[in-house]
């Protein structure tokens, strides 16, 4: 059998019925959709020279809101109208038995010092919590550290004659037997979504730097990005860019994190199913909404760096505004035992978090209170008064 006629000639070919008007008619149409169709293909010179000599809209300024000050950090202090939220944001620490708090094989212990005028303690404790009873009379302002878990009397504190020795606490963990990624995992999430809760617990655990592509519901930004890039709004969404790999599904995420940057294992309270979905979730409702909805923002260049972790709820509220004003930030875990402190320790000479740095602005500063009023002063459209 012959093969059947190719599809473009008869497309151009003009059928035989049409009378001759009509054919004169329809080549002339296509004569003038071609000469229209050369017209349009070369350039306009007019709305070019137009076009360059508009005004181009103005860039985004971010600066400090006016009168802004950097606030001196002061240690576990609740500036007034805040007790309500911190004691709601840390309803979570109960529930979820302090997952998040420390990093993976946290381990205290004691050690003694024979210098009777030295004092040993842990450091992120008030002086006076961690040393002996016998001189927990000593002012906190003679204190002064020397390295991360540990610190001392300064040399013009008086200690009690009859005291020979004293002891110190310091902290180990697994930390530094773990892969560390070179690049700083990316992660799509929210702060009230008890899936993302738990990857971000796991983050805590492992001590991992992490860029957080805030997704909060109705966000313009990164909510669309995650469908296209995954094919579903679904959170949260991980991906690893030192091994090309992408993923949903928060269980999924915690394995795949502990076998690629942990020792393999998974936190009890990571591995128990329906029932740490459903204490994720109730770690939710102490802030309840907060760090869900969108408000109206400008998104900087550069994402912002922030000293945190999970089991903070200083933390948390400062994540939760970060969220809602879909704001990228850099966060470098530093829970309990996590070699960042002692880093930290020697640059800033005290360690307190949340801590950020903009590099948008060169601010740099610690308080939560301060931070979320400087955020919504400097990024929100339109910051309340």
């Amino acid at each position: 059998m012959a093969p059947p006629a190719a599809p473009t000639a008869l497309h151009h070919r003009t059928p035989l019925l049409l009378p001759r008007r009509a054919t004169a008619t329809a080549t002339a149409r296509a004569a003038r959709a071609a000469s229209l169709a050369v017209r349009a293909a070369q350039p306009d010179t007019t709305a070019a020279s137009a076009s360059t000599s508009a005004p181009e809209p103005p860039a985004l300024e971010f600066k400090p809101p006016p009168g802004f000050k950097v606030p001196e950090p002061k240690r576990f202090e609740v500036k007034p109208g805040q007790q309500n939220s911190v004691l709601g944001a840390s309803l979570a620490i109960p529930l979820r038995l302090g997952t998040g708090v420390f990093v993976l094989g946290y381990a205290p212990y004691r050690a003694f010092s024979r210098h009777p005028r030295v004092y040993l303690a842990y450091g992120l404790q008030p002086a006076y919590t961690c040393l002996p009873a016998r001189v927990t009379s000593i002012c906190r302002d003679t204190i002064r550290p020397i390295r991360t878990g540990i610190w001392r009397l300064h040399p013009s504190a008086s200690a009690p004659a009859s005291s020979s020795s004293a002891w110190k606490v310091k902290e180990e963990s697994k930390i530094g037997q773990c892969k560390r990624p070179e690049k700083p995992i990316e992660i799509y999430e929210f702060e009230g979504c008890p899936f993302c809760r738990k990857v971000r617990e796991m983050v805590s655990v492992l001590d991992l730097d992490v860029l957080f592509y805030p997704c909060p519901q109705k966000g313009p930004t990164f909510r669309p990005k995650v469908l296209e890039m995954g094919g579903k709004k679904q959170f949260p969404y991980m991906v690893d860019p030192n091994t090309g790999v992408a993923m949903y599904e928060s269980d999924d995420i915690i394995k795949y994190l502990a076998d690629t940057y942990g020792d393999g294992t998974v936190p009890i309270m990571l591995s128990l199913g329906l029932l740490t979905t459903i204490t994720a979730g109730l770690a939710t409702l102490g802030r309840f909404g907060k760090g869900n909805s969108y408000t109206a923002s400008k998104v900087p260049p550069q994402p912002i760096k922030i000293w945190a972790y999970e089991g903070s709820p200083f933390c948390r509220l400062v994540r939760e505004t970060l969220v809602e004003l879909e704001l990228p930030h850099l966060l470098h875990s530093c829970a309990r035992g996590s070699p960042k402190r002692q880093d930290f320790l020697k640059k800033k000479g005290v360690f307190q978090a949340p801590y950020i740095e903009d590099p948008n602005t060169g601010v740099q500063m610690f308080e939560s209170a301060e931070i979320i009023d400087y955020l919504k002063g400097t990024y929100a459209l339109y910051p309340s008064s």
